[in-house]
Protein backbone atom coordinates (compact mmCIF):
# COMPACT_ATOMS: atom_id res chain seq x y z
CA UNK A 1 0.00 0.00 0.00
CA UNK A 2 1.16 3.56 -1.05
CA UNK A 3 1.68 4.84 3.04
CA UNK A 4 3.95 2.13 4.04
CA UNK A 5 7.45 3.18 4.21
CA UNK A 6 9.93 0.80 4.75
CA UNK A 7 11.45 0.69 8.93
CA UNK A 8 13.60 -2.15 9.66
CA UNK A 9 13.55 -4.15 12.66
CA UNK A 10 17.03 -3.17 13.46
CA UNK A 11 16.04 0.33 13.41
CA UNK A 12 12.88 0.13 15.99
CA UNK A 13 15.44 -1.57 18.22
CA UNK A 14 18.27 0.36 18.10
CA UNK A 15 15.42 3.17 18.75
CA UNK A 16 13.98 1.37 21.69
CA UNK A 17 17.73 0.14 23.40
CA UNK A 18 18.72 3.69 23.00
CA UNK A 19 16.21 5.88 23.10
CA UNK A 20 12.90 4.91 24.46
CA UNK A 21 14.23 2.42 27.24
CA UNK A 22 16.73 4.88 29.23
CA UNK A 23 14.55 7.60 28.95
CA UNK A 24 11.86 6.00 30.73
CA UNK A 25 13.89 4.41 33.20
CA UNK A 26 15.71 7.70 34.12
CA UNK A 27 12.19 10.27 33.67
CA UNK A 28 9.57 8.25 33.28
CA UNK A 29 8.90 9.39 29.73
CA UNK A 30 9.84 9.75 26.22
CA UNK A 31 8.88 11.05 23.27
CA UNK A 32 10.57 10.57 19.29
CA UNK A 33 10.03 12.67 16.44
CA UNK A 34 9.98 11.41 12.82
CA UNK A 35 8.03 7.93 13.33
CA UNK A 36 6.65 7.19 10.45
CA UNK A 37 7.45 9.74 8.38
CA UNK A 38 5.45 12.54 6.11
CA UNK A 39 3.92 9.84 3.71
CA UNK A 40 2.57 7.50 6.46
CA UNK A 41 1.69 9.90 8.87
CA UNK A 42 -0.68 11.76 6.14
CA UNK A 43 -2.38 8.72 5.44
CA UNK A 44 -3.25 8.34 9.32
CA UNK A 45 -4.28 11.82 9.46
CA UNK A 46 -6.67 11.45 6.71
CA UNK A 47 -8.14 8.19 8.27
CA UNK A 48 -8.64 10.10 11.68
CA UNK A 49 -9.76 13.39 9.89
CA UNK A 50 -12.17 10.83 8.08
CA UNK A 51 -13.54 9.32 10.99
CA UNK A 52 -14.01 13.17 12.83
CA UNK A 53 -15.89 13.78 9.20
CA UNK A 54 -18.18 11.35 9.50
CA UNK A 55 -19.33 11.51 12.94
CA UNK A 56 -17.73 8.25 14.57
CA UNK A 57 -16.15 10.11 17.01
CA UNK A 58 -17.94 10.58 20.13
CA UNK A 59 -17.78 12.28 23.81
CA UNK A 60 -15.00 10.78 26.05
CA UNK A 61 -16.88 9.30 28.76
CA UNK A 62 -15.27 9.89 32.49
CA UNK A 63 -14.30 6.76 34.78
CA UNK A 64 -17.06 7.54 37.47
CA UNK A 65 -19.42 10.63 37.92
CA UNK A 66 -19.60 13.62 40.37
CA UNK A 67 -22.80 15.16 41.11
CA UNK A 68 -23.21 18.78 39.62
CA UNK A 69 -19.72 17.99 37.54
CA UNK A 70 -20.49 18.59 33.94
CA UNK A 71 -18.40 16.19 31.48
CA UNK A 72 -16.78 19.33 29.36
CA UNK A 73 -15.34 20.68 32.43
CA UNK A 74 -13.11 17.80 32.89
CA UNK A 75 -12.60 16.35 28.78
CA UNK A 76 -13.80 17.93 26.27
CA UNK A 77 -12.35 15.33 23.58
CA UNK A 78 -14.45 13.01 21.18
CA UNK A 79 -12.76 9.85 20.82
CA UNK A 80 -13.23 6.08 19.37
CA UNK A 81 -12.14 3.13 19.82
CA UNK A 82 -10.71 1.14 16.59
CA UNK A 83 -8.63 -2.60 16.88
CA UNK A 84 -6.99 -0.64 13.39
CA UNK A 85 -8.77 -3.68 11.33
CA UNK A 86 -11.75 -2.18 9.97
CA UNK A 87 -12.11 -0.75 6.70
CA UNK A 88 -10.36 2.69 6.30
CA UNK A 89 -8.04 1.90 9.06
CA UNK A 90 -5.30 0.77 6.75
CA UNK A 91 -2.64 3.20 8.32
CA UNK A 92 -3.70 3.18 11.50
CA UNK A 93 -2.87 -0.55 11.61
CA UNK A 94 0.25 0.34 10.59
CA UNK A 95 0.71 2.76 13.13
CA UNK A 96 -0.13 0.22 15.23
CA UNK A 97 1.99 -2.59 14.42
CA UNK A 98 5.06 -0.23 14.60
CA UNK A 99 4.46 0.93 18.30
CA UNK A 100 4.07 -2.87 18.87
CA UNK A 101 7.37 -3.95 17.61
CA UNK A 102 8.66 -1.15 19.32
CA UNK A 103 7.07 -1.94 22.58
CA UNK A 104 7.83 -5.84 22.30
CA UNK A 105 11.71 -4.80 22.30
CA UNK A 106 11.60 -2.33 25.30
CA UNK A 107 9.80 -4.81 27.66
CA UNK A 108 12.51 -7.19 27.49
CA UNK A 109 14.39 -4.01 29.35
CA UNK A 110 11.95 -2.87 31.43
CA UNK A 111 12.36 -4.91 34.96
CA UNK A 112 9.63 -7.19 36.40
CA UNK A 113 6.87 -6.01 33.69
CA UNK A 114 5.24 -8.99 31.82
CA UNK A 115 3.92 -7.13 28.95
CA UNK A 116 2.15 -9.26 26.13
CA UNK A 117 -0.93 -7.16 25.32
CA UNK A 118 -2.59 -3.79 24.70
CA UNK A 119 -5.71 -1.71 24.46
CA UNK A 120 -7.07 -0.90 20.82
CA UNK A 121 -6.61 2.63 19.95
CA UNK A 122 -8.49 5.63 21.39
CA UNK A 123 -8.62 7.89 18.53
CA UNK A 124 -9.37 11.41 19.92
CA UNK A 125 -9.77 15.01 18.94
CA UNK A 126 -10.20 18.19 20.72
CA UNK A 127 -12.45 20.20 18.99
CA UNK A 128 -10.72 23.78 19.21
CA UNK A 129 -13.17 25.70 21.43
CA UNK A 130 -11.00 25.55 24.03
CA UNK A 131 -11.45 22.29 25.20
CA UNK A 132 -8.93 20.09 27.28
CA UNK A 133 -8.71 17.42 29.98
CA UNK A 134 -8.04 18.02 33.16
CA UNK A 135 -4.91 16.38 35.62
CA UNK A 136 -5.50 13.03 35.74
CA UNK A 137 -3.28 9.95 35.96
CA UNK A 138 -4.15 7.04 33.58
CA UNK A 139 -4.08 4.33 35.81
CA UNK A 140 -4.32 5.25 39.44
CA UNK A 141 -5.98 1.90 40.43
CA UNK A 142 -4.21 -0.88 39.52
CA UNK A 143 -5.91 -1.97 36.21
CA UNK A 144 -3.42 -3.01 34.26
CA UNK A 145 -2.38 -0.14 32.48
CA UNK A 146 1.54 0.26 32.06
CA UNK A 147 2.61 2.10 29.33
CA UNK A 148 0.96 4.95 27.93
CA UNK A 149 1.65 5.49 24.46
CA UNK A 150 -0.02 8.56 22.02
CA UNK A 151 0.99 9.68 18.44
CA UNK A 152 0.35 12.79 17.53
CA UNK A 153 -0.96 14.37 14.07
CA UNK A 154 -1.59 18.06 14.11
CA UNK A 155 1.00 19.57 11.35
CA UNK A 156 1.52 23.31 11.85
CA UNK A 157 1.12 23.31 15.83
CA UNK A 158 2.00 26.73 17.24
CA UNK A 159 1.64 26.39 21.23
CA UNK A 160 1.21 29.94 22.19
CA UNK A 161 -1.84 30.41 19.45
CA UNK A 162 -3.30 26.63 19.11
CA UNK A 163 -2.44 25.60 23.03
CA UNK A 164 -2.80 21.94 23.36
CA UNK A 165 0.34 20.99 25.49
CA UNK A 166 0.38 18.01 27.35
CA UNK A 167 2.07 18.53 30.58
CA UNK A 168 3.29 15.89 32.65
CA UNK A 169 3.78 16.41 36.69
CA UNK A 170 6.39 13.46 37.19
CA UNK A 171 5.56 12.21 40.52
CA UNK A 172 9.11 13.39 42.93
CA UNK A 173 10.40 15.22 40.17
CA UNK A 174 11.12 19.07 40.43
CA UNK A 175 9.90 20.05 36.66
CA UNK A 176 7.04 19.46 34.86
CA UNK A 177 7.13 18.23 31.03
CA UNK A 178 5.12 19.99 28.60
CA UNK A 179 4.79 17.67 25.14
CA UNK A 180 3.29 19.57 22.14
CA UNK A 181 1.30 17.61 20.29
CA UNK A 182 3.52 17.94 17.22
CA UNK A 183 3.06 15.87 13.58
CA UNK A 184 4.46 12.60 13.72
CA UNK A 185 5.80 12.58 17.88
CA UNK A 186 5.05 9.49 19.51
CA UNK A 187 5.32 9.64 23.21
CA UNK A 188 5.84 7.14 25.82
CA UNK A 189 5.16 7.20 29.83
CA UNK A 190 4.46 5.36 32.45
CA UNK A 191 0.66 4.68 32.80
CA UNK A 192 0.27 4.56 36.44
CA UNK A 193 0.86 7.61 39.52
CA UNK A 194 3.98 8.42 38.83
CA UNK A 195 2.72 10.31 35.68
CA UNK A 196 -0.36 13.03 36.23
CA UNK A 197 -0.91 14.54 33.21
CA UNK A 198 -2.83 17.39 31.71
CA UNK A 199 -4.02 18.34 28.31
CA UNK A 200 -4.19 22.12 28.14
CA UNK A 201 -6.88 24.14 26.55
CA UNK A 202 -6.55 23.47 22.84
CA UNK A 203 -7.58 25.80 20.35
CA UNK A 204 -7.19 24.38 16.92
CA UNK A 205 -8.59 20.94 15.90
CA UNK A 206 -6.04 18.48 17.53
CA UNK A 207 -5.62 14.89 16.66
CA UNK A 208 -4.32 11.66 18.27
CA UNK A 209 -4.05 8.31 18.45
CA UNK A 210 -3.34 6.68 21.68
CA UNK A 211 -2.85 2.74 22.89
CA UNK A 212 -2.11 1.15 26.62
CA UNK A 213 -0.46 -1.40 26.94
CA UNK A 214 -0.98 -3.90 30.29
CA UNK A 215 1.39 -5.28 32.69
CA UNK A 216 0.19 -9.19 31.83
CA UNK A 217 -0.07 -9.81 35.99
CA UNK A 218 -1.68 -6.68 37.20
CA UNK A 219 -4.27 -7.07 34.51
CA UNK A 220 -4.96 -10.37 35.85
CA UNK A 221 -5.31 -8.99 39.03
CA UNK A 222 -7.72 -6.46 38.18
CA UNK A 223 -9.90 -9.11 36.09
CA UNK A 224 -10.38 -11.15 39.27
CA UNK A 225 -11.16 -8.73 41.22
CA UNK A 226 -13.76 -7.12 38.43
CA UNK A 227 -15.37 -10.97 38.71
CA UNK A 228 -15.01 -11.05 42.39
CA UNK A 229 -16.97 -7.93 42.79
CA UNK A 230 -19.47 -8.92 40.08
CA UNK A 231 -20.15 -12.39 41.75
CA UNK A 232 -20.39 -10.28 44.85
CA UNK A 233 -23.06 -7.58 43.45
CA UNK A 234 -25.00 -10.57 41.58
CA UNK A 235 -25.61 -12.31 45.41
CA UNK A 236 -26.77 -8.94 47.21
CA UNK A 237 -29.00 -8.47 44.66
CA UNK A 238 -30.53 -11.97 44.39
CA UNK A 239 -30.68 -12.54 48.74
CA UNK A 240 -32.39 -9.28 48.23
CA UNK A 241 -35.28 -10.42 45.94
Amino acid sequence: MPFIEHVSDADLECLALERVVPALQAYGFCYVDGVLGELAGDAVLEQVKEMHRSGVLQDGRLAGSVPGVHRSSIRGDKIAWVSGTERGCEAINFLLNLIDKLISVCARRLGSKTIRERSKAMVACYPGNGAGYVKHVDNPNCDGRCITCTYYLNKNWNTKEHGGVLRIFPEGKSFVADIKPLFDRLLFFWSDRRNPHEVQPSYSTRYAVTVWYFDSEERAEAKRRFRDMTASSLQQCSSSS
